[in-house]
């Protein structure tokens, strides 16, 4: 039998990974991917808590697939905002707002922005 330590030691190299993925990228499908690494590192803990039960409960294996199924459909539904504001602003740096881009609208230098009639 595997020694309890080497998945927990798995899973927090995945969970230090996935924040570290989340806190320090500005792309969002980085930042994703740190996501899916922390969800990774919980379903590991999930399922080796449920091996050292000593009942044949499969609570932690059941669990783990909802998670899985979870991770999917959060994966289908982030890339398709993603997909969404790349379409629309051409770009994924998170680190600026979607009104800023009004901010930075081009001025006409023919009149120095004023209205003229």
């Amino acid at each position: 039998m595997i020694h309890l330590l080497l998945p927990f030691a798995l899973a927090a190299v995945l969970a230090g990974s996935g924040v570290y993925g989340v806190l320090a990228r500005r792309n969002a499908v980085l930042m994703l991917v740190g996501v899916e690494l922390i969800l990774a590192s919980a379903s590991l803990i999930l399922v080796t808590m449920s091996t050292t039960l000593p009942d044949d409960a499969a609570a932690g294996q059941i669990l783990t697939i909802f998670v899985i199924t979870l991770a999917a459909a959060e994966v289908t539904l982030a890339l398709g905002i993603i997909l969404a504001a790349f379409r629309m602003r051409g770009h994924i740096d998170l680190t600026e707002r979607l009104d800023d881009d009004a901010a930075h609208a081009p001025v006409d230098d023919r009149t120095d922005g004023r209205v003229t009639s």
